[in-house]
């Protein structure tokens, strides 16, 4: 009765209803549902990387904003989520500057998304990027 209580508050259910239709699984990072759900995390440190791991592993997407640490950092997180997507038989889409889309297998991602509009047909930057814009693309240009 405890344990329900506790997850009604992750699945907007009463506290008087005991049974539920969603499959939801406790870990150390509190409820999980295994329904598909899609997170968006923001790492700080390389040291968050198990925890995106870990929802992945749960079944559910995870849109990862790399640009709150540095290059180096987000190069490591990068490489560790690939093993594990690998592992899972997932997908890792990027979609911006710093931006990832993770997927476990039972996530089906169509069509993909390229930088080729951003750059002219000689290789060089659109004269229309801010300079922010031109610094954070060769930031993460890995």
């Amino acid at each position: 009765m405890a344990l329900n209580k506790f997850l009604g508050r992750f699945t907007n259910r009463n506290d008087n209803e005991e049974e539920y239709d969603e499959e939801v699984e406790v870990t150390e990072l509190g409820a999980v549902r295994k329904d598909n759900t899609m997170i968006l995390l923001e790492p700080r440190a390389y040291s968050e990387s198990q925890q995106i791991a870990d929802y992945l592993k749960a079944n559910s997407s995870v849109v990862v904003n790399l640009r709150r640490v540095t290059p180096d950092q987000a190069k490591r997180i990068v490489d560790f989520l690939s093993g594990t997507i690998y592992a899972i038989g997932g997908d890792l889409q990027k979609l911006g500057g710093g931006i990832f889309l993770c997927t476990p297998n039972t996530v089906n991602v169509e069509g993909k998304i390229t930088d080729d509009g951003l750059k002219g047909k000689e290789g060089k930057t659109s004269k229309t990027k801010s300079a922010e814009e031109k610094e954070e693309e060769e930031e993460y240009n890995w």
